[in-house]
This record gives C-alpha cells, sequence and structure tokens, in this order.
C-alpha cells in the first residue's frame, strides 16, 4: 500500500531502520537585496503572511525581492527628472541659487519615494 506521499510521486530512503523522505531543496539564489527590497520583506513579513510563506516555501523570496528592488530604483530613475522638469528645477538654478535647488531636489525625492512605495514596494 502506498503512501500520501508516495502518490504525489515521493520517494524514500532508508536510515537506521526508517524511511526518510527524499526531499530536497530547489537552488536558492543569492541577490544582494537594497532598500526598497528590505522595505518589502518587512512589509510582506507583517502584512501579507501568506504571500511571504509562499515566496519562501518556493524559493522565489530573494527573486522576488531584486526584482522589486530593480523595479522601484527605475522608477525612481524616470520621476525624479520629471518632477524637476515640471517644477522648473534646473541646472541654472543649481548654479544661480544652490540652497534652493538643493531644497527643491530633496523635495522632489521624497515625493518620488513616496509613489515608489506607493506603487512598487508595499503592495
Amino acid at each position: 500500500m502506498k503512501t500520501s506521499y508516495e502518490n504525489l510521486g515521493g520517494t524514500y530512503h532508508e536510515e537506521n531502520g526508517h524511511l526518510i523522505p527524499n526531499v530536497t531543496l530547489s537552488e536558492q539564489t543569492d541577490y544582494q537585496i537594497g532598500k526598497y527590497g528590505r522595505m518589502h520583506l518587512d512589509y510582506i513579513k507583517q502584512h501579507r503572511r501568506g504571500r511571504y510563506t509562499t515566496l519562501l516555501t518556493e524559493s522565489k523570496l530573494n527573486v522576488r525581492l531584486h526584482e522589486i528592488d530593480l523595479e522601484a530604483n527605475e522608477l525612481l530613475e524616470t520621476i525624479i527628472p520629471r518632477l524637476a522638469t515640471e517644477r522648473g528645477i534646473d541646472e541654472n538654478l543649481k548654479v544661480h541659487d544652490m540652497l534652493r535647488w538643493i531644497a527643491e531636489m530633496n523635495n522632489i525625492k521624497a515625493n518620488a519615494e513616496e509613489i515608489v512605495l506607493r506603487e512598487v514596494v508595499l503592495v
């Protein structure tokens, strides 16, 4: 009589008189995870436990966090210049009023990060 595990295609090996399931983990990736990937990890651990567990058990967590990080950084790279252009923040302002340019660019970066968090990281 087959066990449920054997019916699903699983096999066993004998070790010290006990049958041990032949289970192996799939190949793991080891991407470096940046700021936005880590933020997404914290978010899914706290608010999307099922998604976190599924990604972890299917060995897809590291890949997904890497994808989130890349997507967030790409979006930032497109949003920041667009917002700066819309607000008239350019090299001319940088030359004539450096402190205002810095303040405006910091404001733009903060706004862009809010967009990235809302659209990519906290989903």
